[in-house]
């Protein structure tokens, strides 16, 4: 097995930047569609921490 350290920092800026994009949708007139945010925290989240 190799155990070489993936580059994770795209996926930590772009969890950062999905959950910036719910809280904008959160408090906007919208808010209501603020679910249709929450596939790409979590992916981009299990992704930073290299569970996928």
């Amino acid at each position: 097995m190799s155990t070489t350290k993936k580059n994770t920092l795209l996926y930590w800026i772009l969890f950062l930047l999905s959950v910036a994009g719910f809280f904008i949708v959160y408090f906007s007139p919208i808010g209501s569609y603020c679910s249709m945010v929450l596939p790409f925290n979590v992916t981009f989240f299990a992704k930073a921490l290299d569970l996928m």
